[in-house]
């Protein structure tokens, strides 16, 4: 009978547990997921991660059971998704009186939290994002006459193992790398080189007609190519005027900072919204002025719903002070006391 073992489970960043597995870790990572699933009444789909020792206890998918040893850490990852939904109601700002009435206040608990998001503009609209990179990439369609090739190649391929010639891949190149590049700004501008990976394998593994003869994994050169179309993605973003990668143009930069590799502002870790466009019909003067009237509503009492909506409006005017001009921590407040309540 083989020896309890003991995991330790990091449910989320503040719920970390103990797990007590009595015939010790399974022989299969779907053994140990039903068995953590189980303990934990977990109704929500999520995957396993383990830490490996070998680069610097970095979280890793857990495909199999011998990573494990007794009193080791994992973690849940939960898929993004079966997240719950959440609701939302929102108001036009236009209509809200600058001196609302106490019914018509919310109550300061309603507007602080953790979670909140900045819906000063609607989810479709360019620049903005409301999701963080996904746990599998999602490859999106293509048009119809690339999709009825793709389709006959992977027939082929089921037969015979025929790989799409390349001859007939050129043309349909643009089609796919254009859809591809549209699907990774969905949520990063400035993708990592392991999320260009990520995708190369998301490609090659619903289209595997697509894999390349030679390359170690099959997907070396697709990772090539968007690496080089999302630079030149970036490059008509940039020439439309959108913030996020404007910042980074060289006639933005400091003299001294003139270089295309040199001090680039993109997002860190868990950043979705880093600099989105202003909202439609505003501009800075107009926020400014917003900026301007937010001053004497902090002042005021039983005022938090007027200046969480003027926040709100205001989100991008204040990402872009903070990304362009990195001002200091006293000025800022000053300009934006609101944002140093508890509420905000």
């Amino acid at each position: 009978m083989s020896q309890p073992s003991q995991l330790r489970v990091i449910l989320a960043d503040h719920d970390v547990r103990k797990v007590v597995l009595p015939s010790g870790i399974p022989e299969t990572v779907d053994d140990l997921y039903s068995a953590i699933r189980d303990t934990f009444s977990i109704t929500r789909d999520f995957c396993l991660h383990y830490k490996d020792a070998d680069f610097g206890d970095e979280f890793f998918t857990l495909v199999s059971t011998t990573d494990l040893k007794d009193k080791d850490t994992i973690k849940i990852v939960f898929l993004q998704d079966q997240e719950p939904t959440i609701t939302l109601t929102l108001s036009d700002v236009t209509n809200v009186t600058d001196n609302p009435s106490e019914e018509d206040s919310l109550d300061t608990s309603s507007v602080s939290t953790n979670d909140t998001l900045i819906l000063s503009a609607s989810e479709d609209s360019p620049g903005h994002r409301y999701q963080r990179w996904p746990v599998q990439f999602q490859i999106p369609s293509f048009s119809d006459l690339t999709e009825i090739q793709i389709r006959s190649a992977n027939e082929r391929f089921q037969k015979d193992g025929t790989l799409l010639p390349t001859k007939d891949l050129i043309p349909l190149l643009p089609d796919i790398l254009r859809k591809l590049a549209e699907a990774i700004y969905k949520y990063t501008a400035y993708p990592s080189s392991l999320q260009i990976s990520e995708v190369a394998e998301a490609l090659t593994l619903k289209h595997p007609c697509l894999k390349e003869p030679g390359s170690f994994n099959g997907c070396y050169g697709w990772a090539q190519r968007l690496k080089y179309k999302m630079n030149n993605f970036r490059s008509k973003l940039r020439g439309l005027g959108c913030p996020e990668v404007e910042v980074n143009s060289l006639k933005r930069k400091m003299t001294c900072d003139q270089y295309p590799a040199k001090n680039v502002k993109k997002p860190k870790k868990a950043e979705v919204n880093y600099l989105p466009p202003h909202v439609q019909g505003e501009t800075s003067e107009s926020l400014e002025k917003e900026r301007i009237k937010l001053l004497s509503e902090v002042m005021k009492r039983d005022n938090s719903r007027v200046v969480a909506q003027k926040m709100d409006k205001t989100f991008s005017l204040r990402r872009e002070e903070i990304v362009k001009e990195a001002p200091a921590i006293s000025d800022f407040m000053k300009r934006w006391p609101a944002l140093f309540s508890e509420v905000q």
